[in-house]
């Protein structure tokens, strides 16, 4: 009888080969030009940022920010204490737009296939001790976390990095429409919550176990959300415009189809 150990299912692609994955860059992310591009933005607002200080210094962390404007994936990863890696639509990295986004490390993500890729770069950077961003809700909108993906708990229980919640706030102005961004000396806050952290666990990971840290994760930030609007006095930007939305799968764990939609 052979005494070698049984073979189970070979891990997926995104796991397997994670180690092996390339890092975005980092020669935009953790140059002059980063500090210069914060100082420009804080020269056109009133840009504020509240408890950086919870955002670790060091090590993995991922960064997850509710989404109202198109200022937010830009603020997430030059405005904050550390330079973030943050995870854009694919549709994005086009033309000099695109070459600009791939040379400051921004990660392109396919929303509607599978993207074993995205996530390989993702784990790359984390792996790195580096800080991804995430947009839960998966698209603009009114920034209330009434959709919600599950990349950002995924990624915290592969890796057992920190969640730092991000909420938004000023960056979209109420009736803005999707692709606005506010009047020069408009105010924007950035208010960081408290880190939620998920052990790490061991591949296979189940469905069931991601559904879980997902859903735990939105109730922390629901939470967070409504320090910040409490700590700031400020409001959402609320709907965006009728006839304007920039398509999204309904794959979240809210979405009709979810584990927490209507059966």
């Amino acid at each position: 009888m052979s005494s070698r150990p049984l073979r189970g299912p070979a891990p997926p692609r995104s796991e397997s080969r994670r180690h092996g994955a390339s890092r975005p860059p980092r020669y935009l992310l953790a140059s002059p030009v980063r500090t210069l591009a914060r100082a420009l933005l804080r020269q056109r607002y009133d840009l504020r940022v509240h408890h950086a200080d919870r955002v670790p210094g060091d090590g993995p962390v991922i960064v997850a920010g509710n989404h109202i404007g198109i200022l937010d994936g830009p603020l997430m990863a030059i405005a904050g204490p550390r330079a973030v890696h943050a995870l854009t639509k694919v549709e994005m990295f086009e033309g000099r737009t695109g070459a600009f986004l791939r040379h400051s490390g921004q990660i392109p993500v396919d929303r509607f296939h599978p993207d074993p890729a995205a996530v390989r770069a993702c784990l790359a950077v984390l792996d790195a001790g580096h800080v991804v961003g995430v947009f839960p809700e998966g698209t603009r909108g009114p920034g209330t976390l009434d959709r919600f993906h599950r990349g950002a708990a995924y990624l915290a229980l592969v890796t057992g990095a920190p969640v730092v919640p991000l909420t938004f706030l000023g960056s979209r102005l109420p009736g803005g429409h999707i692709d606005s961004v506010p009047p020069k000396g408009a105010r924007i806050d950035l208010w960081y919550g408290e880190p939620l952290a998920f052990p790490a666990r061991p591949w296979p990971r189940t469905r069931e176990q991601v559904d879980t840290a997902a859903r735990l994760l939105r109730e922390h930030m629901l939470v967070e959300l409504d320090r910040a609007l409490a700590d700031t006095g400020l409001s959402l930007p609320g709907p965006l415009p009728a006839n304007e939305f920039d398509p999204d799968p309904a794959t979240g764990i809210t979405d009709p189809d979810g584990p927490d939609g209507p059966r």
